[in-house]
């Protein structure tokens, strides 16, 4: 089994800055990928930064260059830096995280955690 848990949302006025972090633990023999999504209420989960375990990443058009998706391979840990926040960033935020365990991979989902940016 598999535990993914995000933590570092909150309340930011529009132009400040939030870092989130995602930690996966269990049986994990490697993470393939890591990645954030988000959803706004009312709307579908969107890719939002997509991180490969070598490093490789990719935006959501709408946060390039304000958001930095980053992980530490030894340590089943990835953060997503957000910078110059936007309203339209608001949403609950996931970590996602695709796990091999040998012979399969699975993907994993955190619960989420609240990213609220004010006017």
């Amino acid at each position: 089994q598999v535990q993914v848990v995000e933590s570092g949302g909150g309340l930011v006025q529009a132009g400040g800055s939030l870092r989130l972090s995602c930690a996966a633990s269990g049986s994990i023999i490697s993470i393939n990928s890591m990645g954030w999504y988000r959803q706004a209420p009312g709307a579908q989960r969107e890719l939002v930064a997509r991180i490969t375990s070598g490093g490789s990443t990719n935006y959501a058009d709408s946060v390039k260059g304000r958001f930095t998706i980053s992980r530490d391979n030894a340590k089943n840990t990835g953060w997503l830096q957000m910078n110059s926040l936007k309203v339209e960033d608001t949403g609950v935020y996931y970590c996602n995280a695709l796990v091999s365990h040998g012979y399969t991979s699975f993907t994993y989902w955190g619960q989420g955690t609240q990213v609220t940016v004010s006017s």
